[in-house]
């Protein structure tokens, strides 16, 4: 891959440098990255919060800080309404300290009217910062502070890979990785291409060295992140390659991945999953519909037929694999057709549990312009029919775990009830059980007591 893909050296050294000048001056003042969205931004997050870090703040969640930076979510309206409705509260709290600086970066940064808005209706936000440009952190509060005045400048996306970038992670014992930024599918409803840019890997041996670095470390539980992490194409590498590489590194730990394309699932990274112990046997699938015209309307690319060969095909190479999806309800000119061939594929492949969405209109994209004379009462029911198949094809298939024991690793502390801790099974499924705090960051053997449509419930065995 031509080094052109990456930020120079020249340029990274330069924001040090820019991190120095802010060091000599703030250090000692307080930060706070809050983060929305998926766990793409949970590890942009994480850079930045090194970043800060270097700059000498010290983390705080708390939005009084000196710097907040909002990691932002652009996917669905909801979360743009949240994004905006905090910021705005945030008024009150730049008045009190008018020095504090507020930065809104993530996938809103990197919209048009995202921008335009954000210049007119929210002056007490100093700065964006998209996706593709955050690792110039230092630089922004840089000119902030020298220079005074608002950094709110449109463009491109940089399209660019940043590394050795510093990290504060949330955990020792889970980091998420990233392979692999942008996305090139233009799914017709989705803004990600938009805001993230074309697709751009990074060189294989970058990505193993930080697994193995990791694995050294002591963390246990590594999760291989992009848009679409079936088309990394690193270094002339596939997926399926780098997984196989990085699943035989030395180290008692479990590789997981998302997000995967149907159209780019190949039998060869089933082969791989099959034959690595270290590789989870959970595959999250994104199908969005059961309704091959639907399917065409979202340019998916693929078919109900290819996609269940696709799980059938896994399920015959991995005993016990499971599967998770996203579904789409509701998406423009759906008829009532379209949406039982999505519960006939739900009844067929039996996941584990679904991530469910009612169709939200995003500007800019195909899919904002179709017809769409389904009513948001139908759509509404439609997701509780949904909701009520999956919930059910849940219970009954996990019920059978009741009295088993499997080995799970014990990850943090529940916030609420009696099972204070969480964990995750080596198919990816949540845990919640009782237990010493001292027992976080091990592997144990419980027994499964319980089972909901969340989480097994389980005690030490």
């Amino acid at each position: 891959m031509e080094r052109r893909a990456f930020v120079s050296e020249k340029e990274l050294e330069y924001q040090r440098e820019c991190a120095e000048r802010v060091r000599a001056v703030h250090a000692g003042e307080t930060a706070w990255v809050d983060t929305y969205g998926c766990q793409q931004n949970e590890a942009d997050s994480e850079r930045m919060r090194g970043m800060l870090r270097d700059m000498g703040y010290i983390l705080v969640s708390d939005e009084h800080a000196d710097v907040v930076v909002i990691n932002s979510c652009a996917v669905r309206e909801h979360a743009e309404q949240r994004v905006f409705g905090n910021i705005g509260h945030m008024t009150h709290t730049k008045k009190e300290n008018p020095n504090m600086k507020i930065i809104l970066a993530g996938c809103m940064a990197g919209e048009e009217t995202v921008r335009e808005k954000v210049r007119r209706s929210y002056r007490h936000v100093d700065a964006l910062l998209d996706t593709t440009s955050f690792w110039r952190l230092p630089e922004t509060l840089l000119r902030l502070y020298e220079d005074g005045g608002r950094i709110i400048e449109d463009g491109e996306p940089d399209s660019r890979i940043a590394e050795e970038l510093p990290v504060v992670r949330t955990s020792p014992y889970k980091a998420h990785v990233s392979i692999m930024y942008g996305c090139n599918n233009f799914c017709s409803y989705c803004i990600v291409p938009y805001v993230r840019g074309r697709e751009r890997s990074r060189l294989p041996e970058d990505v193993i060295r930080e697994v193995r670095e990791l694995a050294e470390s002591g963390c246990h539980d590594i999760m291989l992140l992009g848009q679409n992490v079936n088309s990394y194409s690193g270094g002339g590498k596939s997926f399926a390659e780098l997984l196989a590489a990085c699943a035989e590194l030395e180290g008692d730990f479990v590789l997981r991945f998302m997000t995967s394309h149907p159209k780019d699932c190949s039998r060869e990274l089933i082969d791989v999953i099959a034959s690595h112990p270290k590789v989870e046997r959970h595959i999250h699938l994104p199908v969005q519909s059961g309704s091959d015209e639907i399917l065409r309307r979202m340019n998916r690319r693929y078919t109900a037929e290819h996609y269940i060969s696709l799980i059938d095909y896994a399920r015959e190479k991995i005993p016990g694999v499971i599967f998770t999806s996203d579904i789409i309800i509701g998406f423009p000119d759906e008829s009532e057709e379209d949406f039982e061939r999505t519960l006939d594929l739900v009844r067929r492949v039996r996941y584990d549990s679904l991530f469910t969405f009612i169709y939200s209109k995003r500007s800019g994209t195909p899919a904002a312009e179709m017809p769409d004379p389904v009513t948001h009462a139908e759509k509404v029911e439609r997701f509780r029919r949904l909701n009520a198949l999956q919930d059910s094809i849940t219970l009954e298939d996990r019920a059978p775990l009741v009295g088993r024991t499997m080995r799970v690793h014990i990850d943090g502390e529940s916030r609420t009830g009696e099972l204070n801790l969480t964990a995750r099974t080596q198919d990816g499924r949540l845990v919640s059980l009782k237990g010493s705090t001292e027992l976080i960051g091990g592997w144990h053997t419980v027994k499964v007591t319980g089972v909901s449509t969340f989480s097994l419930s389980a005690e030490l065995a």
